[in-house]
């Protein structure tokens, strides 16, 4: 398969990164390969549905920790705002940030959006599950937040265990 005008799909090769995390250092995809990735792709630190959405990762990291299963949140906040956002919520999920959005639109998720008629460019809420060898094993697209985590959890397990 290759990689649509909306990004990477099932079956491709996740496209690698390297970018600044939470916490300092770089967080690189390709240092992960050899154990499953759930990679969340999110709009804004510390706005509600956002919020709850790393709360519930955060919230399962010992179950994906028992399988193996590295969780990282992208946004294109800085370094800085995920350090406070991780801080106020006492979140355990790794952020990485994209504020040059590169890896958000080679994953095809920084796209037009519309709120009360008027149209700008934003994050829309995606998850994709990496598998240990690197390729696309599942893709959320326009994620609701309310029992998400639980659900990739789910499919995990469906999936290795």
């Amino acid at each position: 398969m290759a990689i649509s005008d909306i990004g990477p799909d099932i079956g491709d090769t996740a496209p690698d990164f390297s970018l600044p995390r939470d916490g300092g250092g770089t967080l690189s995809l390709l240092a992960l390969r050899g154990k499953p990735v759930v990679l969340f792709f999110y709009p804004k630190d510390d706005t509600s549905g956002c919020t709850q959405e790393a709360i519930e990762f955060s919230g399962l990291k010992g179950d994906f920790d028992k399988m193996g299963v590295t969780l990282v949140g992208m946004s294109p906040d800085s370094v800085k705002k995920h350090d406070k956002f991780k801080a106020k919520h006492e979140l355990s999920v790794d952020l990485a940030a994209d504020e040059e959005k590169t890896v958000l639109q080679t994953y095809g998720v920084w796209v037009q959006k519309s709120m009360y008629g008027r149209k700008y460019m934003g994050v829309e809420r995606t998850t994709f599950l990496i598998g240990p060898d690197g390729r696309i094993v599942h893709v959320w697209r326009k994620v609701k937040v309310p029992g998400h985590a639980a659900e990739v959890l789910q499919t995990v397990k469906s999936l290795w265990h």
